[in-house]
């Protein structure tokens, strides 16, 4: 999203303090979905799509504004806002929960969070219509910690179920990348119509849930108070706080923080005791984090867009 070429110091401290509640947020959604327990994992996104699209409100008041540029919109751009970016939230959302209950949670989430270098490569080839060496070799780095974490697997009685896992883990990865980069290249701000879009999302996923024969009704007590949270934090604040630090920051200071989101969540994890220590944690969260810094070093100018 475009921001002021010389930002004052009082926007660049709001921008990090912004980006960094956004970072943590990310980083305790492994937890939640923990939390969440034994929750079917559409029916989980549904709860936590809808709780997202409250936490958004405050992105619809600026939409007033847009109004009139919306209107100008192609119709292969609506198509595109009120279509795919519904369905690509939807499939990173729930292929994020199903992976998360068929692999190990640290496991998963570490796959999950390689998305920034995928967007940063597709990114880089519908502007340049190539990859530059930094790019290719961000991505390698990247993926070469997520292999670290899938080889010992193989050997494990669960290795086929956890293969399921990584997969969906993987397919989530990839629909956020895509989310961005049609964020980063649509005519209009895609911020202000996030409400609507969580709606149209959760929508997908209540129904998805009913085909597949879900039962109705919510879960109670702690895994429905999990699901909001969710919602209302990693899908909801996090996307407000993020879109606030990027209009209001250097985007390449405020990107750079999003790195950390990777090794938090895997600290996050050992320390809830979900995930026990592995020294292949660690190391993978520090090789996703290198492939995304390399990945996105001395990157030209490209079109402005949506938030990452």
């Amino acid at each position: 999203m475009s921001h002021l070429a010389v930002s004052s110091p009082h926007s660049i401290v709001l921008s990090v303090l912004s980006a960094l509640i956004a970072v943590i947020l990310w980083a305790i959604a492994p937890l939640l979905v923990d939390a969440a327990g034994v929750v079917p994992p559409l029916r989980l996104a549904s709860i936590a799509l809808f709780s997202g699209a409250l936490a958004a409100l405050p992105m619809a008041l600026r939409r007033h504004k847009q109004r009139q540029n919306t209107a100008a919109v192609p119709m292969r751009w609506k198509l595109a806002i009120y279509g795919l970016v519904p369905a690509l939230m939807l499939g990173a959302v729930g292929s994020y929960l199903a992976g998360m209950g068929k692999a190990p949670a640290a496991e998963a989430a570490l796959i999950t969070y390689t998305w920034p270098v995928m967007f940063i490569v597709i990114s880089h080839w519908m502007f340049y219509r190539h990859l530059s060496m930094p790019v290719l070799l961000g991505a390698l780095t990247a993926f070469c910690g997520a292999a670290i974490l899938l080889s010992p697997e193989s050997s494990n009685v669960g290795g086929a179920e956890h293969g399921l896992g990584y997969a969906l883990a993987l397919l989530a990865a990839c629909c956020w990348a895509l989310y961005s980069w049609i964020c980063q290249v649509a005519p209009v701000p895609i911020a202000p119509m996030m409400p609507t879009l969580f709606l149209i999302a959760a929508s997908g996923a209540a129904a998805g849930d009913i085909l597949l024969g879900g039962a109705a009704g919510l879960p109670s007590g702690s895994a429905l108070a999990a699901g909001v949270a969710l919602g209302l934090g990693p899908y909801g604040l996090a996307m407000v706080a993020w879109d606030l630090a990027l209009r209001s920051g250097p985007a390449a200071l405020v990107g750079s923080l999003a790195y950390a989101v990777p090794v938090l969540a895997a600290a996050f994890l050992v320390i809830a005791g979900i995930a026990a220590p592995d020294w292949r944690l660690p190391v993978a969260a520090l090789l996703v984090v290198a492939g995304a810094i390399i990945a996105s070093m001395k990157r030209r100018k490209q079109p402005s867009g949506g938030a990452i």
